[in-house]
């Protein structure tokens, strides 16, 4: 009988052929799928070629979606993006996705079940660690790592350690994912979990939707983990069940497994978070806030983009005015969830409410467009990094916080819970 392993080492030890592995050790394993955007993948398109290779190693795996600077916002950019879609065309690629079709990548390939339990997953992009949510190991890779795993299908890894992270209660009001993953990596530090892997479990992670499961795992690199994963349970499988394109192996972490350590947060008294600038890590909650006048409020991305975080932020601002001065921007993830959205009446909650609406886009997010900030001015953002310079100008502010609270925020023109509206 093999040792007892946690979830993440069943997973690599799967994908390289092996019965167990070790904390530490390195191995080589099998890809399931290989993504890249358009600011990543054309630096591995390059090595690609450099190498000599003609062929990626299976063309329903090897993954592209032009989502950081799409729409194309200038002539480099369109470069970019031309990049992809010829070596796409080139290759045969099943995944390539811009345009009409394209959303934000980690929430476009769940939705569309590329990615399923059980997988092992890299990207050029470190928000890849998105797929944990669904029980996957899924990671952040450099451009020469996907360049050399479209060519062969593997990748080295070192054996993360792991560590168990225990949420008991249930969420008041106006908490939600986000604020768990804010709470957790305020507590632990933006390098709390370095090269770890951070295992998420109990009744309260039960009690969440996926798209809260999804905004956790996401933000897991913002604690320094190499992974974030939750065991797959009856919601992530009813979340698969019409969606998953390939097979998929359910894993869960054996009871004695072993941890580097173990935190337990009772979150039944838990406020909504904000992480103040210029890191995710500067946490504080909503009462401790105090007087931040905004100029911007963001909602969308990878973390926040899906319809549930609209939902959350149209019953915010149903009825209400951005107030004066303050620009809001609503960003949907895909174009699923942007018509969704408007088969739902949100997308003219927001337009009422005087929201500007965005194609889907990463777009703001990394100071790409749609939404850049000026010298001086201020935003709150429901993405996942706030450092100097991350939405435009050095001289900005970024806040992070949930989609109610940045909706809240929007109508009052500082930051502010929902409550505070009443």
């Amino acid at each position: 009988m093999p040792k007892p392993q946690t979830i993440t080492q069943k997973i690599l030890a799967t994908h390289c052929g092996q019965d167990y592995v070790e904390p530490g050790e390195l191995i080589l394993a099998k890809v399931d799928i290989a993504l890249g955007n358009d600011i990543t993948a054309p630096l591995a398109i390059k090595e690609f070629r450099e190498s000599g290779a003609k062929q990626v190693f299976d063309r329903e795996r090897v993954v592209l979606v032009a989502d950081h600077f799409a729409p194309n916002k200038d002539i480099p950019s369109a470069i970019q993006c031309q990049i992809l879609r010829r070596f796409a065309q080139e290759q045969g690629l099943v995944h390539f996705y811009e345009g009409g079709d394209m959303g934000v990548e980690h929430a476009l390939l769940p939705e569309k079940g590329i990615v399923v339990p059980g997988d092992l997953i890299i990207g050029a992009d470190s928000h890849t660690c998105t797929y944990g949510a669904l029980g996957a190991f899924a990671t952040g890779v450099g451009s020469t790592d996907l360049a050399a795993a479209m060519i062969t299908g593997e990748c080295w890894f070192k054996v993360p350690e792991s560590i168990r992270l225990i949420y008991k209660g249930a969420p008041g009001p106006w908490v939600t994912g986000k604020d768990l993953i804010l709470h957790t990596i305020g507590d632990i530090g933006v390098d709390g979990a370095r090269y770890m892997a951070m295992e998420f479990v109990g009744e309260a992670i039960a009690r969440l939707d996926m798209a809260d499961r999804f905004s956790m795992a996401n933000m897991a690199v913002e604690a320094g983990a190499k992974n974030g994963i939750m065991a797959p349970d009856g919601k992530t499988l009813a979340y698969v069940k019409d969606r998953a394109l390939r097979p998929y192996q359910v894993y869960a972490s054996d009871d004695a497994a072993s941890y580097a350590f173990e935190k337990v947060y009772d979150i039944s008294r838990l406020e909504p978070q904000v992480a103040f600038p210029p890191s995710p890590g500067n946490v504080r909650p909503l009462s401790r806030v105090g007087e931040v006048p905004i100029d911007q409020a963001v909602i969308g991305s990878c973390t926040n983009g899906r319809l549930e975080d609209l939902r959350l932020a149209a019953q915010v601002l149903k009825g209400r005015k951005v107030a004066r001065g303050v620009r809001l921007i609503v960003i949907p993830a895909t174009p699923l969830i942007y018509r969704q959205a408007l088969d739902e009446g949100l997308i003219r909650i927001f337009l009422d409410a005087g929201a500007v609406i965005s194609p889907p886009t990463c777009g703001p997010c990394l100071g790409g467009h749609m939404g850049i900030l000026a010298p001086g001015e201020v935003a709150i953002a429901t993405t996942n990094r706030n450092f100097v310079g991350r939405m435009g100008h050095p001289q900005s502010s970024v806040y992070l916080a949930n989609p109610a609270v940045a909706a809240a925020s929007a109508v009052a023109g500082r930051i502010a819970g929902p409550e505070a509206l009443d």
